[in-house]
């Protein structure tokens, strides 16, 4: 099959187009013919090395973590499914492919688009995970840094649905989209302590950086000390100012029902999803430029015809 692969580690000019093998789905999985994969940032750190501590790539590599595409072969134990059923999840063994096997998966509704259905799961589970750690109760007004991408997009939403005043940070050009999704939107930067004090003169009850540009310093000061604030992009920072990074754990609520949740809710227009840009497969190394440049305004999708 094709796929896009890297033979080594280093910039997005080591993607390229392969002839590999044809995945086996093993029990609980399903092969998909793909029809969209997503592009996150942990495809980009994979590929340049960062993640090899703990997520070591055998190389070469497939990159991408989430895919939707018909169903082609089926593995024991899969119930409920039949070959050609549309469906989208979590993958194994890579995403950036013709066919790939997803693991945590769950039907895509007739009414969602698989580039839209492709942007639920890294972001749906980021969010979802985050927020329980946080603890986020009615009342409370959280910060996210970096409201505008996929992961703050969908963060937002979820906030506010939980009865949360929510402070968003973005660039000049991301205000008025920030604050479409129902936050309350500022600019990041210099001056962010004294714009958010502004804001929430009550202060401010947990913090969620997304965007991982530095901002955990200004979070300490804001929330008086580091509690309740959880970083997913700022590794380093969070060494610096013992602020948890969160990568997975318990609190994920990765399941095919959650899933199933999310897919309702975005075909049911409850929440929203945004396409910052749709590349082809074979032009994955610009679609991960495109990531690694940042101030996306939602998610980067790969497609496949």
């Amino acid at each position: 099959m094709k796929a896009i692969v890297f033979e080594d580690f280093g910039g997005p000019d080591v993607l390229h187009e392969a002839e590999v093998p044809l995945p086996e789905p093993g029990p609980g999985q399903a092969r998909i013919r793909v029809k969209a994969a997503g592009v996150n940032p942990v495809d980009v750190k994979v590929r340049v090395g960062l993640m090899r501590p703990n997520l070591p790539a055998s190389l070469p590599s497939v990159p991408g973590v989430e895919a939707g595409g018909l169903i082609d072969a089926l593995g024991p134990d899969v119930s409920g499914f039949v070959l050609g059923d549309e469906v989208f999840g979590w993958t194994k063994g890579g995403a950036y492919s013709e066919f790939a096997i997803v693991t945590t998966f769950a039907a895509k509704p007739a009414e969602l688009g698989w580039t839209h259905a492709v942007a639920l799961p890294v972001a749906g589970e980021t969010s979802e995970r985050v927020l329980r750690l946080l603890e986020l109760a009615p009342g409370e007004t959280l910060l996210i840094h970096g409201a505008a991408g996929a992961v703050g997009t969908v963060a937002v939403q979820m906030a506010v649905a939980r009865g949360a005043t929510v402070i968003g940070t973005a660039g000049e050009s991301n205000q008025k989209y920030v604050e479409s999704l129902g936050a309350i939107p500022t600019l990041y930067g210099p001056g962010l302590v004294e714009r958010v004090k502004a804001l929430a003169p009550q202060g401010i009850d947990a913090v969620f950086d997304v965007a991982g540009k530095g901002a955990l310093a200004d979070s300490v000061t804001l929330r008086g000390g580091n509690s309740r604030i959880v970083t997913i992009a700022d590794f380093a920072g969070s060494q610096e100012h013992g602020v948890p990074f969160s990568s997975g754990g318990p609190a994920s609520p990765r399941s095919p029902e959650f899933l199933a949740s999310l897919a309702t809710l975005a075909a049911g227009g409850k929440l929203r999803t945004t396409i910052a840009a749709q590349f082809p497969f074979e032009e994955a190394a610009d679609a991960q430029r495109r990531s690694e440049a940042g101030h996306a305004q939602g998610k980067i999708v790969l497609t496949m015809d």
